[in-house]
């Protein structure tokens, strides 16, 4: 995601051999004609279609990574003291407890500790009020607590004193209490820090609740390092169970991460730091977000993303910073030491585990090497006067030492050849419907020589887009369909962005929409599902005969189900216009017949500025049908303004003997 997302011209092209658009005349009949004939299909791409996530919206902090406390290290209000210590809240009064922040922590990265005085007492002239003094943290627009579920709460507690420490999951005024522990003063090290872990179960529901930590002892007690996680996470590797899981629903073959204009930063020092972000995770410093304008603790570091690739079933795809942010880069002159540190990051992915890096992965749990194999070299900076100098650095280096990574440019040779080596070249485009439909035939007569096309950030934006409208969906189905019939020249694509936090909307639309305890799909992300069974397909010609007037787009492939190895041929077809068309199928050069027993079709549609939410998640949902005239030749009817797929089951022989 840039700030200054590419807005592409829209171009008008000739159609291709391998899938036409038309236009057709309302309620007259059109024919849809597909060639399956073996020898005539070709390859999609294996990694066609993937995903893209940027921190942008409290994507991952408050989001994706299930950490529930805000700001766990104090550090949010800078590493000078006193600071800062939001979303953190005082339990009393300053008669009772005095807060503040100094440079006292364990932690040679994160030097800030919360430092709380407590001025009252259990007996005496100044008695603490009923349940204690301290603090309390609301998460990241309350926490979901649920009853039922245990909770891994962990941080770093330091006091010479007898005070006991307690420890409470509460409603958002903390008149509930959900879950309780107490941390006892003879279990900690007077002398020093001290890292206590326990879990506690909740006893009952609430969506917005927070965590805090109170005594009623008079005393001295730091604090540092506050962690509180579900300890149901996805997979066990610390991710929010239902988001990762509409992650994975997808199907994608790649996760481009950790950003777009994340990765570069506002300014260079606040630039993502793969370094930074790995290790245990009360060391990692975090850092402000000076794009997206929020602080990061980091938990979702570069090892993080790596496991979240592989525990979706995807590859990793890193976006590099090449040296350049958006108001200040590095000169090629000096760019070495950026260059060894990003050789240093692909050894700690794919290092064996006695290599310097490598180890590390493995003492984080991973001793096996991920699978990293496309690098892209910055984010929207072919501009920048630097860029080139030093990309051509990176590209050396990287190819010298792991010749098979595919390395990836910020510059656009979809109109003309680059100036520089590359394996693909990154093209984003967001733009109005109608520019983003058009522009399904961009590729159609791009050179077929040279590096493929990565188009790493497509949307609609704009008044059309609103907060997720399915007329983005509709237009966006469309341009797939025409990266499909390219892909040839076109290797790989991913919307923009994924995540939005309802409480944090910096960008719309968005994929997925949550908050502390619900979620759900905008149309775009119900669209992709159209499209999770292509990477790997075999795309087969196919043209659209029809008179005149409205816009079609269609493509048909054939797949394999993974569960059970049947074979489907999937029509796919876009109907962009305001008209019902009578559509006559036929599809000719199959080896195996079609069996309606099994096959369906799917619709996804709506009114053009319908949107999902919290009290409608599945206004704008595919609705799947049986299809019993399912068969080599068949009329169908596609409504106006849908998305359709018919998926024809190809029984084997056997099967049909047996039918």
């Amino acid at each position: 995601m840039g700030l200054r997302g590419t807005l592409c011209a829209l171009v008008l092209v000739s159609m291709s051999c391998w899938c036409s658009a038309s236009r057709i005349k309302a309620n007259q009949t059109a024919t849809l004609l597909v060639d399956a004939s073996p020898g005539m299909g070709r390859t999609i791409p294996q990694n066609m279609f993937g995903i893209f996530f940027e921190e942008i919206n409290h994507a991952g902090a408050g989001g994706l990574w299930a950490e529930l406390i805000s700001n766990r290290g104090f550090e949010d209000g800078g590493p000078n003291t006193p600071s800062n210590i939001y979303p953190w809240t005082i339990i009393g009064n300053e008669t009772n407890i005095v807060v503040s922040t100094d440079r006292t922590s364990c932690f040679i990265r994160n030097k800030v500790a919360l430092r709380m005085e407590v001025l009252c007492d259990n007996n005496g002239s100044n008695i603490c009020p009923a349940g204690g003094v301290g603090v309390y943290n609301p998460g990241f627009w309350g926490m979901n607590i649920q009853q039922g579920k245990t909770y891994k709460i962990a941080l770093h507690v330091r006091t010479s004193e007898s005070m006991n420490l307690y420890l409470s999951l509460t409603s958002s005024d903390g008149s509930l209490n959900l879950a309780t522990a107490t941390i006892e003063s003879d279990t900690l090290d007077k002398t020093d820090w001290t890292k206590v872990e326990l879990q506690v179960e909740s006893s009952g529901t609430n969506v917005n609740a927070r965590f805090q930590l109170t005594t009623t002892t008079k005393g001295v007690i730091w604090l540092d390092q506050v962690s509180v996680m579900p300890l149901d996470t996805y997979k066990g590797h610390g991710f929010r169970m239902e988001l990762a899981s509409m992650l994975a629903d997808l199907k994608p073959r790649f996760l481009r991460f950790p950003g777009g204009s994340y990765v570069e930063g506002e300014w260079l020092m606040n630039a993502f730091r793969w370094r930074e972000t790995i290790g245990p995770w009360e060391e990692r410093p975090g850092h402000f977000n000076d794009v997206w304008k929020y602080w990061t603790d980091d938990g979702l570091g570069f090892y993080e993303f790596l496991q979240l690739a592989e525990d979706i079933g995807a590859l990793p795809l890193w976006v590099v910073n090449t040296g350049i942010s958006h108001n200040d880069q590095v000169n090629p002159s000096s760019i070495s030491a950026f260059v060894k540190d990003t050789l240093d990051a692909i050894e700690f992915a794919r290092g064996d585990s006695a290599s310097k890096w490598g180890s590390i992965r493995a003492s984080m749990g991973h001793p096996e090497p991920f699978q990293l194999y496309y690098v892209a070299l910055g984010n929207q900076d072919c501009s920048k006067r630097n860029y080139k100098g030093n990309y051509l650095k990176f590209y050396s280096a990287i190819k010298d030492a792991y010749p098979d990574i595919q390395v990836i440019s910020n510059c656009d040779a979809s109109s003309g050849p680059l100036d520089h080596p590359a394996d693909l070249y990154d093209f984003h485009v967001y733009t109005s419907a109608n520019n983003m439909f058009s522009m399904a035939h961009q590729f159609d007569r791009t050179s077929r020589s040279g590096p493929k096309a990565f188009v790493s950030e497509y949307a609609v934006t704009g008044k059309d887009a609103g907060k997720g409208s399915f007329l983005s969906a509709l237009a966006q189905a469309g341009f797939l369909i025409g990266l499909e019939r390219n892909s040839d020249i076109v290797e790989m694509a991913s919307n923009s962005p994924l995540f939005v936090n309802d409480n944090d909307r910096r960008w719309s639309p968005d994929a997925i929409v949550f908050n502390s305890w619900q979620q759900y799909g905008t149309p775009s992300y119900w669209m992709q599902h159209f499209f999770k069974e292509s990477s790997g397909a075999t795309i087969h010609p196919s043209v659209l005969q029809a008179t005149s007037t409205k816009s079609l787009m269609a493509s048909a492939i054939t797949w394999q189900k993974s569960e059970d190895g049947n074979e489907y041929l999937k029509i796919k077809i876009v109907n962009y216009g305001s008209d019902l068309v009578n559509l006559k199928i036929s599809v000719t050069g199959l080896e195996n017949d079609v069996c309606s027993c099994v096959s369906k079709k799917t619709v996804l549609t709506g009114g053009l500025a319908d949107e999902n939410s919290f009290g409608e998640p599945k206004k704008v949902f595919p609705v799947s049908s049986k299809l019993p005239n399912a068969g080599s030749d068949m009329d169908v009817v596609i409504t106006p303004y849908s998305i359709n797929a018919f998926d024809l089951f190809l029984a084997p022989s056997s099967y049909s003997s047996a039918m």
